[in-house]
């Protein structure tokens, strides 16, 4: 089983929608950027090096449940966990929490896609960015 890494997140009054919570297409804003955050600081990986070997990431699937409603006074940390790699897709798991009672408010996966910057096609995930990742 892989680590599960954690981000503190800002919800910002533009992340409000016309119901006073945080609009359901936000959910996945906040796990990208734990996601690019934990590249950096976990993986010891970040975008910029992959783009420098000549490949990116896409998000090919998206899964959500949403379980409470977050609003703009909360306090957010968001949980990834690498599930999966099957040839040029990675599985992430993800879980929003609200941090004053650590109950989730979202949760679900992304599976990505890695792609060639050259082509932009798929690419299988080469084995040493596997073994970076499975920790």
């Amino acid at each position: 089983m892989n680590s599960i890494f954690e981000s503190e997140i800002a919800i910002r009054p533009d992340d409000i929608d016309l119901n006073n919570h945080v609009h359901n297409t936000k959910y996945i804003d906040y796990v990208l950027a734990a996601r690019y955050d934990q590249m950096i600081n976990e993986y010891k990986m970040s975008m910029k090096d992959f783009e420098e070997l000549g490949y990116n990431w896409i998000v090919s699937i998206t899964y959500i449940e949403y379980k409470r409603a977050l609003n703009l006074d909360d306090k957010i940390l968001v949980r990834t966990q690498m599930d999966s790699v099957n040839g040029a897709q990675c599985k992430v798991n993800f879980w929003i929490v609200k941090k004053e009672n650590n109950k989730i408010a979202a949760l679900g996966y992304l599976t990505y896609t890695m792609i060639s910057l050259k082509s932009g096609r798929p690419v299988r995930v080469p084995e040493e960015i596997i073994k970076k990742y499975s920790i």
